[in-house]
């Protein structure tokens, strides 16, 4: 196990000083912070800098999801990153040595879909996306249009890892003749074993920025996310986590709309961000390993 996600911020700075907030969360006993992870059934685990970096699963995240399972308790993973399709997702899974069902795997694209489905019913859609999301929207009956076509009811953009000047320009004139704009997700940066990426809300602020117009978003934090977990899943609202490691998309989404929200530190947010952030975790933890450690008891590695 990684013994940094077991390590606490000192309780002052030598002089007295005051903790800081992420001080407050880690110093917390572990019996309490144990306790709040008993009382949930359904784990919503969001995938990039929480389950996984890069190829490789982070440290200890394979032990939750098996004690998860082996516990009677509920996993479902959630990714608002909708640059690749679900079935990608469930293989890069498996690869991983973490097999799930499509029934287990959510995207911010299935959000979207289901969104316009109900909302925009037969309205034709520019997409900004991958070829992965491309396909998803055909299979479930959305009508793309081309950048040769006539002008879309509705543009939306998503994680777009195959973005060209020619799909920036029809946004944006589109946009600017009266299509909605929405957007799959606002996730700035997409998190990588190097580093990060810029995400969907990059590519949002540039059209904003040419045409004034800002997007809807769905995925994370939005309402439409935890309705349709719900929907989809049968589990009472309180006894929900939505659990990952940024506090503007994957906490928020708990908090906001009466789940809980945790948040894991091994990704985009560090433990000093806490403090000024206006979203406040239900717990903080150090990673997935953790939580496993927490669930079932166990001591860390540094004690006997």
């Amino acid at each position: 196990m990684n013994t940094r996600e077991n390590a606490c911020p000192a309780a002052t700075d030598g002089q007295g000083t005051e903790p800081s907030d992420a001080a407050r969360f880690t110093l917390r006993d572990d019996g309490i912070r144990a306790e709040k992870l008993r009382e949930i059934e359904l784990f919503v685990l969001d995938l990039d800098g929480t389950f996984y970096l890069g190829d490789r699963p982070i440290d200890g995240a394979l032990d939750f999801v098996d004690y998860v399972r082996e516990s009677g308790k509920r996993i479902l993973f959630f990714t608002n990153n909708s640059s690749r399709s679900p079935e990608v997702y469930r293989k890069r899974l498996a690869g991983m040595g973490c097999p799930i069902g499509r029934d287990q795997i959510m995207t911010s694209g299935d959000v979207t879909i289901a969104y316009l489905k109900e909302t925009y019913p037969g309205k034709t859609v520019y997409l900004v996306g991958t070829p992965a999301l491309e396909e998803s929207f055909r299979q479930e009956g959305i009508r793309l249009c081309g950048p040769k076509d006539l002008r879309p009811d509705i543009v939306v953009a998503g994680f777009d890892t195959t973005l060209t000047y020619e799909k920036l320009e029809r946004a944006c004139t589109w946009i600017r003749e009266g299509a909605v704009f929405l957007a799959t997700h606002l996730d700035i940066n997409c998190p990588t074993e190097y580093g990060f990426m810029p995400d969907c809300g990059a590519i949002c602020a540039a059209i904003t920025l040419s045409t004034g117009a800002e997007p809807k978003y769905l995925g994370k934090p939005f309402r439409e996310t935890v309705d349709m977990v719900l929907l989809k899943t049968g589990v009472s609202r309180e006894r929900v986590a939505f659990v990952g490691d940024r506090l503007y998309t994957d906490v928020a989404v708990g908090v906001k709309h009466g789940a809980k929200g945790f948040l894991v530190l091994t990704g985009e947010t560090k433990p000093e961000d806490i403090k000024n952030s206006q979203i406040k975790p239900d717990e903080v933890y150090g990673s997935l390993g953790e939580m496993k450690r927490l669930l079932c008891g166990e001591a860390p590695d540094n004690e006997p």
